[in-house]
Formats: C-alpha cells, structure tokens, sequence
C-alpha cells in the first residue's frame, strides 16, 4: 500500500477530522465505488473528491466534526 496514503489517513485522524470525511477520502485515494446515494453527506463527498485528487490539504474544514 501507498505510504502517502498511511501518512494522510494518520494525519486525519491526529487533526480528529471527521469519520465520515476519512472514509470518503480513503475510499476515493483507493478508487471504491461510492456509497448508496441516501448514505452519502457532505462530509464524504469532499472526502472523495479530495481523495480521488490525492489532496491532504482540504481536511482542515472538516477538524472536529
């Protein structure tokens, strides 16, 4: 597996960003075919864009959510 992918997620999780963003980040880094529409918030949405672009830059907004 990608360390910057270990790096980022670790990073995420120190900043206590949210879960549902982390998931939606890691999911699109590693290309997983995204979640149900009804299960879906904003939160993994900006995850998954984020991740899909492999951009650790963008979590700040989601810290402690």
């Amino acid at each position: 597996m990608n360390e910057d992918y270990y790096a980022a997620i670790d990073k995420m999780e120190k900043a206590n960003v949210s879960r549902e963003y982390i998931v939606g980040w890691a999911s699109g880094f590693l290309q997983n075919p995204k979640l149900e529409e009804q299960r879906v918030n904003d939160a993994y949405e900006a995850g998954y864009a984020d991740g899909e672009d492999k951009n650790d830059s963008n979590f700040s907004a989601w810290e402690g959510k």
